[in-house]
């Protein structure tokens, strides 16, 4: 079985990887690094830009935990040469992934000539055909820059350029509240930034629940950062001294960069999608079956181009099982229990459905809650805002979760499991956890579904 893959991000690469290792000869068509926007210019970078600035409020806030430390200064250069050096040996891994499982890798552009030929424009400049029994589109997206903002790479600029900077602006506008403007304006803020979100929707964060929403809120008001919301912008006039920004209501802002934080979008030019009859829908996202297979027989897609959530883990996952599936297995894409992660401080992490959407479903639910004050290792470590709230239904069954506070990314996972499997409040909750740990909040909050939280404080943050 000859395998085809358009696309070396979290989708194509785990594909091939699993392709490879059932059996099937596999070649990877990336036209960039390897690694997509995850791994580049997305997630990794990101996280390796937070986890400094957590090491400098860590160092800031020193003093509180006894140990003395004077001269805490960051510097923006040294962040980035750190976070470049990392995403190189990360890429690195993965060409050796390739080699050692016999993936070929082919640097161009694909283009799809028929269901089962691809043809490549080389960066060389030469052309390849490569014909195979299976083909899999795997390209990503790419950030939503409306024509209306006059986006230049320098005064206004996307998540790509702003990883790119060594030297922090003294102001920032972002449009856009979600995930990367959250992300992004509390780091720029934390290098001394004076930044400003602005968010069309009434509140930031606009999938999860209102009380996360105004968690995260609260801390960024704490650290002086401008939160405007249920506003759009009207007018932008770049300048060069920076950007002036006219706002829906009259109201205008100015600041020496904008950031545009405003979502992604399916990219799938030049792959000739029309030219062999693949169906899209009216957002561009590329129309597949349950077994991520398009519209033409033998060709399957995977990741930011279908109408799936733009997630690398969802990507990933959708790679592997599209890889079985192309070598004879019948698995169905499960997109019950998908996490979803805000790596600001304090993190935000959530799965299943909101309190919001299971009103509008007309579910029968009710939820438990505990608050890191009351929990001893958030003490311990000097963290204590936020909380985990859990819902369930009227079988008790975990269908919906939110945490909002210290490693909730990383405590999401036992939430993820109880929503993907169906688990009840009673039988997750009757789980050992160990002390003194965060996980025990996780416990607390099962147990306050049951009306049997032994430690939870009244009243929330």
């Amino acid at each position: 079985m000859k395998i085809t893959i358009i696309g070396a991000g979290p989708g194509g690469y785990e594909a091939a990887i699993m392709a490879a290792k059932l059996g099937a000869e596999v070649t990877v068509v990336e036209k960039n690094v390897v690694g997509g926007t995850c791994l580049n210019i997305g997630c990794v970078p990101t996280k390796a830009l937070l986890a400094s600035a957590d090491v400098l409020v860590t160092s800031l806030e020193a003093a509180k935990f006894g140990v003395l430390n004077d001269h805490t200064t960051a510097e923006l250069k040294q962040i980035i040469e750190r976070k470049d050096k990392l995403v190189a040996g990360l890429v690195k891994g993965i060409e050796f992934l390739f080699e050692s499982n016999g993936v070929n890798l082919v640097r161009g552009s694909g283009k799809l000539i028929d269901s089962k030929t691809v043809e490549v424009q080389q960066s060389d400049g030469g052309v390849e055909k490569l014909v195979s029994d299976k083909i899999l589109l795997a390209t990503g997206s790419v950030p939503i820059c409306p024509e209306m903002f006059g986006y230049d790479g320098k005064k206004v600029i996307t998540s790509t350029e702003a990883l790119a900077l060594t030297t922090p602006p003294k102001s920032m506008i972002v449009v856009g509240g979600g995930v990367i403007g959250c992300e992004l304006g509390q780091f720029f803020s934390r290098l001394g930034t004076r930044i400003t979100i602005v968010e069309m929707a009434d509140q930031i964060l606009s999938t999860e629940d209102k009380s996360v929403a105004k968690q995260l809120l609260r801390q960024l008001k704490r650290e002086k950062i401008k939160v405007l919301t249920a506003i759009g912008v009207a007018e932008v006039n770049v300048q060069d001294s920076g950007v002036v920004v006219t706002l829906t209501n009259g109201e205008i802002l100015d600041a020496e960069m904008m950031l545009l934080s405003m979502g992604r979008s399916s990219y799938s030019k030049g792959l000739n999608l029309e030219g062999v009859g693949i169906k899209a829908d009216h957002k561009g996202h590329i129309v597949v079956d349950q077994s991520l297979e398009t519209s033409v027989k033998g060709i399957y897609a995977v990741g930011d181009l279908i109408n799936t959530p733009f997630l690398a883990h969802v990507a990933a996952k959708e790679g592997i099982i599209a890889a079985e599936n192309m070598l004879g297995k019948n698995k169905a894409g499960v997109h019950k229990a998908i996490p979803r992660c805000v790596y600001t401080d304090p993190q935000v992490a959530a799965v299943g459905i909101t309190e919001k959407e299971a009103q509008q479903r007309g579910i029968i639910y009710k939820t438990g809650s505990f608050d890191f004050r009351a929990l001893r290792k958030a003490q311990i470590i000097g963290k204590i805002q936020g909380q985990i709230k859990i819902l369930v239904d009227e079988n008790d069954v975990v269908i919906g979760a939110s945490i909002v506070g210290p490693e909730a990314t990383d405590l999401l996972a036992e939430l993820t499991m109880a929503v993907h499997l169906g688990l009840t409040a009673e039988i997750l909750g009757d789980v050992i956890h160990p002390h003194p740990t965060l996980s025990e909040a996780i416990m607390e909050a099962l147990h306050d579904v049951c009306g049997k939280s032994i430690n939870k404080v009244e009243g929330t943050l």
